[in-house]
This record gives C-alpha cells, structure tokens and sequence, in this order.
C-alpha cells in the first residue's frame, strides 16, 4: 500500500518499504581484510559465513582482494572488505562507527579482545555513565574500529522487582 508523504511542498504518493537486515560494512586498507576476519574471529568468536575475492592484480600482492567477507556475530552479520585502490577515498580509521556488542561477562570478552590484538579504551564503566545503561569497556581494533563491550542494560521492570 501507498502512504501520503508531504515532501518539497507536494504530496507524493510513497510505496512502503521493508528491510529484511542492515549489514554495516567495515572498509580496511588493502590487503588488511584477512587479517580482519581473522581478528573478529578470534576476539568476538564471528563466524565467516562467506567470502568473495578478487584474484591478484598485480604480481606483487601476496593476496587476493577481498571484495567482501560476510561474518555471523552476535545475531548479526558485518562485511568486511578490502578497500580498492582505485575507489573514492574512504577514512580507513576514526570513521565515526562505533559497534556495540552485548555479552553478560565484559571484562572476560574485552581480556579476549586485547589477547587477540585490540587495545582496551579507559576503564569499564556502570550506570548512568555506561551507554547501554549497564557494565560497558571499548576496544579499538588494530583497524582502527572501536568496539563498545556491553552488559544488557537492565529493563526498567527488572529494576523494580
């Protein structure tokens, strides 16, 4: 069904949408894909789901390109690329993406984190303090990524009972 959606001072008639998922895409310099998967892979437990490449170009490049790699995380897929070196520029680091992954034990998932490569951001935090309104640490990947470790936040009957 259409719906009436004033825009630029008219009605227009707009056909409804649905979405069936949002797969953010994480850009990484070339040939850093790999090693990204393998990083989300060993710090968040991520499950490839799938990869596409595109063969070596050049006879110097030791990998192929990674066009897209789709992991499992968390209920979730991500892809994760390999940014080509004749696309538009992209930022490969302070994008302004944040990723917020929730698990009950926070220290132990931001402890595998740094094993597997990332840094820990400051402390953990709880409270008003914490975005998720509970338990929460950041970890920047070694791409430049930084991920919020959450606690579930507590629903506001769980904290009257």
């Amino acid at each position: 069904m259409a719906q009436e959606e004033v825009q630029n001072g008219g009605p227009e008639k707009v056909a409804e949408v649905s979405f069936t998922a949002l797969k953010p895409q994480l850009m990484v310099e070339a040939p850093k894909a790999a090693d990204a998967v393998q990083f989300y892979k060993s710090a968040f437990g991520a499950v490839e789901a799938g990869r596409t490449v595109y063969p070596k170009r050049k006879a110097e490049q030791e990998q192929p390109h990674v066009l897209s790699a789709q992991l499992e995380l968390g209920g979730s897929t991500i892809l994760v690329s390999d940014i080509a070196d004749n696309s538009s520029p992209v930022k490969t680091e302070g994008t302004g993406c944040v990723l917020c992954l929730e698990t009950e034990d926070v220290e132990a998932a931001i402890a595998k984190a740094v094993s597997a490569g990332g840094v820990a951001e400051g402390e953990v935090t709880e409270g008003d303090g914490a975005c998720c309104g509970g338990r929460v640490g950041k970890v920047k990947d070694p791409y430049g990524y930084v991920w919020l470790i959450c606690s579930p936040a507590k629903k506001c009957g769980d904290a009257e009972a």
